[in-house]
């Protein structure tokens, strides 16, 4: 009990002592009802750090006592934190970075969360084209996305080039739990995925333990299920294309499924009057230069979802949405047009729209 329960119980028994045992036994039934049971809330938010962003959880419909919250938040945090150091490239001692660092191997073991997210990636990069491509690392780090610092001037053609030669998916495999490479030089980032991966798995803890309506947010990763706390289901809001305010382009519902955005609006740094975007296009090894400034996916994985919109934005506009047309895939695209916005999107996008 807290200091407080345990002074009021104190003042009730000098009470009893001097009303008499009858009111004793009241007092003292009610001093256990009172003071010692945990009332239960039906909808809890858990907020934190991961991965560079912002995680923001809300569960409805789902009593939980205070206690119960806070082993459900810890929990949250450990496998959140579990994540990192299987696939964080800022980590030294991380499976990935490990990994990265050893020279040509076969069957180096990872977890199977690993590996899973590396298969993925290839299955991606194959419908894609290679759009999407995790060896895409050291171009990365050389624009000044990764772990590395800003440049303090701009690449030069012989250093992309050099850059470029290192990035190789083909000479990637994995199996349930090892990851191989025949070069010494291949590096993995999987920073276009690994955020999708981290709301699955969070979202699949929060069922395993009965609750069906909940929305995990990890930065601009969303996946939901079921209805929010005031018994409709998750309202989702995309952003209109803007650096200087967050205001709404279009409200969603997406149902049981995931939500990612991927944009260059925002992610971006200047370098002597040139701007430039953190996608970087694997076929110029350069930072994008296309009119796409944003897109929307919807799909029930949110690791997919991910790939799939870091894809679309390395593809432009008119690659993209054909693709994702013919793959049947709900995709929401934001593209500048002289000095204004507009959209396009597929079929497939048309039935979350909130009316």
């Amino acid at each position: 009990m807290s200091d407080f329960k345990a002074i009021y119980t104190r003042v009730q028994y000098l009470r009893i002592l001097r009303l008499g045992l009858q009111l004793f036994m009241v007092t003292s039934i009610s001093t256990s009802i009172l003071g010692c049971s945990e009332p239960k809330l039906t909808n809890s938010t858990f907020k934190g750090q991961t991965m560079g962003t912002f995680y923001d959880i809300k569960v409805a419909h789902f009593p939980l006592t205070k206690s119960e919250q806070s082993s459900i938040h810890t929990e949250i945090e450990r496998r959140l934190e579990q994540i990192n150091d299987q696939m964080s490239t800022y980590r030294s001692n991380s499976e990935l970075s490990r990994f990265n660092l050893s020279q040509a191997v076969n069957d180096f073991p990872v977890s199977e969360g690993t590996a899973n997210v590396v298969a993925e990636s290839i299955r991606i990069h194959k419908i894609t084209s290679g759009a999407f491509d995790i060896t895409l690392g050291p171009l990365v780090n050389l624009w000044g996305f990764g772990p590395d610092k800003l440049p303090q001037e701009k690449p030069t053609t012989e250093m992309i080039k050099a850059a470029q030669s290192r990035v190789a998916i083909e000479h990637l495999s994995n199996t349930e739990n090892t990851l191989s490479k025949n070069i010494d030089a291949l590096y993995i980032d999987l920073s276009g995925i690994a955020k999708g991966y981290g709301a699955d798995v969070i979202s699949e803890y929060l069922e395993s333990l009965g609750i069906e309506n909940y929305i995990v947010g990890l930065g601009g990763d969303l996946r939901a299920k079921g209805i929010n706390a005031s018994n409709i289901s998750w309202q989702i809001a995309i952003e209109k294309a803007s650096t200087t305010e967050h205001s709404v382009q279009h409200v969603v519902a997406v149902g049981n499924n995931a939500i990612v955005t991927s944009g260059s609006y925002r992610n971006y740094y200047d370098l002597n009057d040139e701007r430039f975007s953190h996608t970087i296009d694997p076929i110029t090894g350069q930072p994008t230069q296309h009119n796409l400034v944003s897109v929307t996916v919807i799909h029930p994985s949110a690791m997919t979802a991910d790939g799939f919109a870091t894809a679309f934005m390395a593809m432009g506009k008119e690659k993209g949405i054909k693709l994702a047309s013919q793959k049947q895939l709900a995709v929401y695209m934001i593209y500048k047009s002289g000095d204004h916005f507009k959209e396009v999107y597929t079929e497939a996008f048309s039935p979350f729209f909130q009316k």
